[in-house]
């Protein structure tokens, strides 16, 4: 009987020491989510901004300026310290105008009296390959009419909106009613500091344990597209950040 015994606590041990590894094995799998980059806004007082559909200027037919607007929303969403407001509450404000893209830094601000918010962010595509490795021009142009400017142009006929110059012929600064910052980068994914760049953004925002990895980035443009936003963004918020003083 002590026999049987003996097996029976060697097998139990023997158990023990097999659940164990197995639970090793587990944790030593789990896969390690990395932390996400934040991007703060740089101004103590809440902001509203509003997002503007895309313009595009790479000579790329299939870029779809609503999906761009789209995907830079989802970026700005994730700043601490904005309210956005999505890009088809703009395309209203400009029916409403009779434009279809802004003309003019007095129709930005027109735009914003419009929508009740504190910036108006325009997206532009200036280059875009979307074969691995993807390629992506862009900038962002961020007007911001300052005290009184709004009501200012509320009085302005919508007509006179419309006929403001095309944007070719916009004199290189914005009036003084209107603030301005831009952020401009070509980001191509075939340069090892733009990957370096692209898998630090990465990290926290994907499955590692997935079959690609960080490297969905470089499969999918418009996830690339995100990244670009993400770090277009970053610049926009150091130069309103130093605009402020």
């Amino acid at each position: 009987m002590d026999e049987a015994m003996n097996r029976c606590n060697g097998l139990l041990a023997l158990l023990a020491v097999v659940m164990a590894l197995a639970l090793a094995g587990c944790a030593e799998q789990e896969p390690k989510y990395g932390a996400e980059r934040q991007v703060d806004f740089p101004v103590r007082q809440h902001e509203i901004w509003a997002v503007a559909p895309a313009v595009n200027l790479s000579g790329y037919r299939e870029v779809e300026p609503l999906l761009q607007a789209d995907l830079l929303f989802q970026q700005l969403q994730q700043v601490r310290g904005l309210t956005v407001i999505p890009v088809n509450r703009v395309a209203e404000a400009y029916a409403r105008l009779n434009i279809d893209r802004l003309q003019s830094p007095e129709q930005a601000a027109e735009v914003c009296q419009m929508l009740r918010c504190d910036r108006l962010i325009v997206p532009t595509i200036t280059a875009y390959d979307p074969y691995v490795p993807p390629k992506i021009g862009a900038s962002l142009q961020v007007f911001a009419p300052m005290s009184g400017a709004a009501k200012a142009v509320a009085v302005v006929d919508p007509h006179d909106l419309q006929r403001q110059a095309a944007p070719s012929e916009l004199p290189p600064s914005a009036p003084p009613n209107v603030q301005f910052v831009q952020a401009v980068g070509m980001f191509d994914a075939a340069n090892g500091s733009v990957r370096d760049a692209l898998f630090a953004y990465a990290a926290g925002r994907h499955d590692p344990s997935g079959p690609m990895g960080a490297n969905e980035y470089l499969a999918s443009v418009d996830r690339f597209c995100g990244f670009v936003y993400h770090e277009l963004i970053a610049q926009v918020m150091m130069k309103v950040e130093r605009a402020r003083g």
